[in-house]
């Protein structure tokens, strides 16, 4: 029996969404069914494209035609300049999907970026960002965001804050939940029977015992030990300057840094252009590429449709697991 289709949501239209779109079609096809959810007038002059009425005609449609599930907007796609009047349409494609994905008919959400300040601006988003807007439709108070590629897996757990508000908002209550809507994704979303967590210091040489820091002391060693005591297998604080080289990435299935470019220096070195960003803690899976809008190159037909096609690839193998998952527990 064919699994539900993937939904990706059109994004920004004004950004390289429409683009990105149409080239991960023209190179998954009916490899890896999806359908769009958004205006089909947003894309590409000369882009194969039939409307669909229900996801599941993807299956069928995608090896000659990008599906659409039609949203028409207000306003034409102006590449560079969002307009006001299709912000609402914009944030009305998300919680389409979201509906889809909850009610079986899509089997993973992927994001398109979005442009948080034209949503603000022109429909008055009253959220910081997608993830937290999914967060609030999928009714979860706690996500974690991932970035993964085939060589790393990396958690940002404070995320975007400035860096001197990272020391009083590393509480063991947040790094606690991280690793364990951590764990427990890599195994029901990564099929990883028995993950393993390698988790960073905060301070240089992780504090060198006190001597640059006493976090890794007061923080993040007990949590460790108590998940450990759990069961869990987890290892640190580490120092972060030696975690990330290709002998040491071998030790763990997943490593938890302390702040936003703690984590994703090393994934953007090792993977610019295919990275995915992954949201942990969702009832149901999202994927996203790790870029933005890219407003400066839109409509030019030079954007980079790797890092989409990676986060549709993903979303697939994460359903996969899941599903496999909840049968296995089924039988149980």
């Amino acid at each position: 029996m064919n699994r539900a289709p993937i939904a990706l949501t059109c994004g920004e239209p004004a950004g390289i969404g429409p683009e990105i779109a149409a080239a991960a079609w023209a190179t998954l096809g009916a490899r890896l069914p999806f359908f769009l959810i958004g205006d089909p007038t947003h894309l590409p002059a000369g882009t194969p494209w039939r409307e669909i009425v229900h996801p599941e005609d993807a299956l069928h449609v995608s090896a000659s035609a990008l599906p659409v599930l039609r949203h028409d907007f207000p306003a034409p796609a102006r590449p560079g300049q969002p307009a006001p009047e299709n912000a609402a349409a914009v944030i009305e494609v998300i919680a389409r999907a979201v509906q889809l994905v909850e009610g079986g008919a899509a089997s993973a959400i992927c994001t398109a970026p979005i442009h948080k300040k034209a949503l603000k601006d022109g429909a008055g988003f009253a959220y910081p960002g997608h993830t937290e807007y999914l967060a609030a439709l999928g009714g979860v108070h706690r996500v974690v965001m991932m970035l993964a590629c085939p060589d790393l897996r990396v958690v940002p757990t404070t995320i975007h804050i400035p860096l001197s508000e990272v020391p009083t908002s590393l509480t063991p209550a947040l790094l606690s939940d991280t690793l364990r809507i951590t764990h427990a994704a890599l195994i029901r979303d990564f099929g990883i029977e028995s993950p393993r967590l390698a988790v960073t210091g905060l301070n240089p040489h992780a504090g060198e015992g006190g001597a640059m820091g006493h976090e890794e002391a007061e923080v993040i060693a007990p949590v460790v030990a108590a998940l450990r005591a759990e069961g869990m297998a987890i290892s640190g604080p580490h120092s972060a300057d030696t975690m990330f080289h290709a002998a040491a990435r071998r030790n763990y299935d997943a490593a938890i840094a302390m702040y936003h470019d703690q984590a994703l220096i090393p994934i953007k070195t090792l993977d610019f252009a295919g990275g995915v960003n992954v949201t942990l803690g969702l009832p149901f899976i999202r994927t996203s590429p790790d870029h933005g809008t890219a407003f400066d190159i839109a409509g030019q037909g030079v954007a980079d449709a790797t890092s989409l096609i990676a986060a549709l690839r993903m979303a697939d193998e994460m359903a996969r697991s899941r599903a496999a998952h909840h049968r296995t527990g089924d039988r149980g």
